[in-house]
């Protein structure tokens, strides 16, 4: 399942790395464009077009951008595989790659979802993993202990900075861009939550799937390439916005007992003063040097 807005430059090569990942495997392909203004739509239609009748294919253009949570839902009622792949439209999968992570799933019932490790583009380890944040971990990143100490399991705990990425583990969170998990769990977990309309959605669904007491597995042994944030940047102060507005939702959501009122309500100040002065650099990095900035 793949949502795209404004990913001409990558859903070319990420459809046509599904066919080599996926070997003899029958797949349902479930494509959903949130109203790109570039010519996505029409570079996927071609792409799905090329791929072999081992895929159902389906396409959904939506009118207007719906959200990447809202339109995950839409594609999500369309499936109908053992297993669900969300996939991110700026990932390339090598050859083999599905068989290798269904494999794990299917040799150890415990486990739920598997990620595979990210690759930059230059070959080097993208962090991709998270520890559910807490409200020290985001006192820790304002006040800039988790850069001056990024190896830190205490300042650097929820980016797991002291975590090389290199070795099998079970993690609360791997980065929502390549998720595959059993269908009985989609079901148990049902919907991404649609009140985080871009940002946070994974995080609450993974932390949903540790709820019913399923484990997320990090598993390198299979490498993407994954081209992160090509659509965010384009858009980064409407993004900055959006995620911080998403961060708060997260925490009053994940602590709702009035013990924690008074942290939450600190928390929020401090990300909307951060995320002010955030949105504020952006809007002038975007004026003077345009949108890619």
């Amino acid at each position: 399942m793949i949502v795209t807005y404004n990913s001409g430059a990558f859903i070319p090569q990420c459809i046509s790395s599904l066919p080599n990942a996926t070997p003899g495997l029958k797949c349902q392909l479930i494509l959903i464009d949130n109203d790109s203004t570039d010519a996505t739509a029409s570079i996927a239609k071609e792409s799905i077009e090329n791929l072999s009748a081992d895929f159902e294919c389906h396409f959904i253009q939506n009118k207007q951008n719906t959200g990447f949570t809202k339109a995950q839902n839409q594609g999500l009622a369309l499936a109908t595989g053992h297993f669900i792949l969300f996939l991110n439209p700026d990932t390339v999968l090598p050859p083999d790659s599905l068989h290798v992570l269904l494999s794990i799933l299917r040799e150890n019932d415990e486990i739920g979802v598997v990620a595979p490790q990210f690759l930059n583009p230059d070959g080097t380890i993208q962090a991709s993993c998270r520890r559910f944040p807490k409200h020290q971990d985001l006192l820790f990143a304002i006040f800039g202990l988790s850069r001056i100490f990024p190896r830190s399991r205490l300042f650097s705990g929820w980016h797991m900075g002291d975590f090389n990425h290199k070795s099998p583990k079970m993690v609360d969170q791997p980065q929502g861009a390549f998720l595959l998990a059993r269908r009985q769990l989609v079901e148990a977990v049902g919907h991404w939550d649609e009140k985080y309309p871009m940002f946070f959605s994974d995080v609450d669904w993974c932390r949903r799937v540790r709820q019913l007491g399923c484990k997320i597995r990090f598993s390198p042994e299979v490498s993407i390439l994954h081209h992160k944030g090509h659509s965010i940047f384009a858009r980064r102060p409407q993004m900055l916005f959006s995620s911080t507005k998403s961060f708060i939702k997260w925490f009053w959501n994940e602590y709702p007992q009035p013990a924690y009122t008074f942290q939450n309500s600190i928390i929020s100040v401090l990300l909307m003063l951060v995320g002010t002065v955030r949105v504020l650099i952006a809007l002038l990095l975007q004026q003077k040097f345009g949108t890619k900035q």
